[in-house]
């Protein structure tokens, strides 16, 4: 039986650490959104602390089946008052830290799923 590699046709993740993720040849060291169907963009937050519902609002927009969102270097949940957008539009939302984002957001991407994911990437002297 020949075994061939599996072949992700949507953008994806290739490496992450402190402070930066790498997709395709970029590496970010912001903030940023990336969905399954392609689109990507700066998330303008550069702390858990300065999250506004504005931010979900913008991530419910996306019209995805569920946003996975990276806090950062640990887990932290966004209050329910910040995500009511997406709880409104019957979107999922899953926070995690930054780097299982990456992995999870990977894996349903991969499996063909209607995903985004929002990454906050803060300094990393933070």
């Amino acid at each position: 039986m020949k075994i061939h590699p599996d072949i992700i046709s949507v953008p994806s993740i290739s490496s992450y650490g402190t402070g930066w993720v790498q997709v395709g040849d970029a590496q970010l060291t912001h903030s940023v959104v990336i969905t399954s169907d392609g689109r990507r963009f700066d998330w303008q937050c550069e702390r858990f602390e300065d999250l506004t519902d504005a931010h979900f609002e913008q991530l419910a927009q996306l019209q995805t089946e569920l946003v996975i969102f990276g806090s950062g270097t640990r887990l932290r949940f966004p209050a329910a008052a910040l995500t009511r957008a997406l709880i409104e539009r019957q979107i999922g939302i899953e926070s995690m830290d930054t780097q299982a984002a990456c992995r999870t957001y990977n894996i349903l991407a991969g499996e063909g799923r209607h995903v985004a994911v929002a990454l906050l990437i803060e300094d990393a002297a933070v």
